[in-house]
């Protein structure tokens, strides 16, 4: 793989050499030179053909004319002139040939070379904001690596013989016993009742149900199928128009409010009231565990309702935190990782990339963006 720092090192000192060959001759200075040896070939090129040998008669005399005006109207202290006045010196004759022209191009080589330095300046200036940019992004993803790293080491220290069932079997049992408990409601609570809880959870920021669509809480609270259940209102959005006027008083309305809106129906579930493995912090957890003891309340029994309050006491205990970060590194540390950590290798990582880190730093701040 190229390295970033001697890509960018190098690109930096070609830029600079060449910059500095362009202040040596003048930038205004180069640029005339270009000028005149861009016009130079272009004749040289025009006419290479028709004036040479028993061309067109007229063409030699219209190129000899123009190549050796140019050459006359050269600034005296124009770089290189003197290679232009050889040039046309070989023209000025009866008869032109194939080696004058060769000569001519030849000849101009030094002038070439001093107008291609405004070119190369650019394309040095183009591949040092490749290399700066190719830098930076390396540097990111060194900052990435470390982060990674660092927390590769965190977790490795941690203590993963912890009796984390500690938490994870009351997490697993309300877990359980919520869902259960919340596909009971949803298949018995009127569609009224359903979408009523769930638009009364947008008072509680830690249980976070998408709130229900306006339409579809106007029809359930206005239409007597809002007394039926969020299932049965699935059920007879299947249904055809003429099937369905047999069980809604408007089969229409029922269409366009519940049909429309049958992928956030579906959606619905007992995950916002569910708790995450591994557990969030014990001050978050503590916030949302009280907020699910007053929301399950409003549906579930009261062993569901229990199990909740058993989640807000498990974050009073004094080795909450402990127990919690065993049970993140047992869940995101592989065995290939847990090694890598025991044996050193991580550390290693760690340095190598700290190292590389601290080389890109130094050389992008001594190499001005431009």
């Amino acid at each position: 793989m190229s390295d970033p720092v001697s890509n960018l090192q190098t690109a930096y000192e070609r830029l600079e050499s060449v910059e500095q060959q362009v202040d040596d001759v003048g930038e205004a200075r180069v640029e005339a030179v270009a000028d005149a040896h861009r016009k130079a070939t272009r004749l040289l090129d025009r006419y290479a053909d028709s004036a040479t040998g028993s061309g067109d008669f007229q063409s030699y005399l219209q190129f000899q004319n123009e190549f050796i005006g140019l050459v006359d109207e050269l600034p005296e202290d124009l770089p290189h002139r003197e290679a232009f006045e050889a040039a046309s010196d070989r023209m000025d004759k009866r008869r032109l040939n194939e080696g004058d022209f060769a000569f001519a191009r030849e000849t101009l080589e030094p002038a070439a070379e001093t107008a291609s330095l405004l070119s190369k300046r650019e394309e040095a200036r183009d591949d040092y904001h490749v290399a700066r940019r190719a830098a930076h992004r390396r540097k990111t993803e060194l900052d990435e690596r470390l982060d990674e790293l660092d927390r590769l080491q965190r977790l490795g220290e941690v203590d993963l013989d912890a009796p984390v069932e500690l938490l994870r079997d009351p997490i697993e049992s309300y877990n359980e016993s919520v869902n259960a408990a919340f596909q009971r409601f949803r298949r018995e609570a009127s569609a009224r009742d359903f979408l009523d809880f769930v638009a009364v959870t947008d008072r509680y920021p830690f249980v976070e149900f998408e709130t229900p669509p306006s339409d579809l809480r106007e029809y359930v609270d206005s239409h007597a199928a809002g007394e039926e259940s969020v299932t049965q209102l699935l059920e007879y959005a299947d249904y055809s128009a003429s099937k369905l006027a047999h069980y809604v008083d408007d089969a229409s309305a029922l269409q366009t409010n519940v049909a429309v809106h049958r992928t956030y129906l579906e959606r619905v579930d007992a995950d916002p009231l569910t708790v995450a493995w591994p557990p969030e912090s014990a001050g978050v957890l503590r916030h949302r565990s009280e907020e699910l003891v007053t929301v399950v309340g409003r549906f579930a029994d009261e062993e569901t309702v229990a199990l909740a309050r058993e989640i807000r006491d498990l974050t009073e205990r004094d080795d909450y935190e402990r127990l919690r970060t065993a049970a993140a590194a047992q869940s995101e540390l592989t065995d290939d990782e847990r090694e890598r950590v025991t044996s050193g290798v991580v550390a290693d990582e760690r340095a190598e990339a700290e190292a590389e880190r601290e080389r890109l730093a130094e050389v992008l701040s001594s190499t001005p963006s431009r």
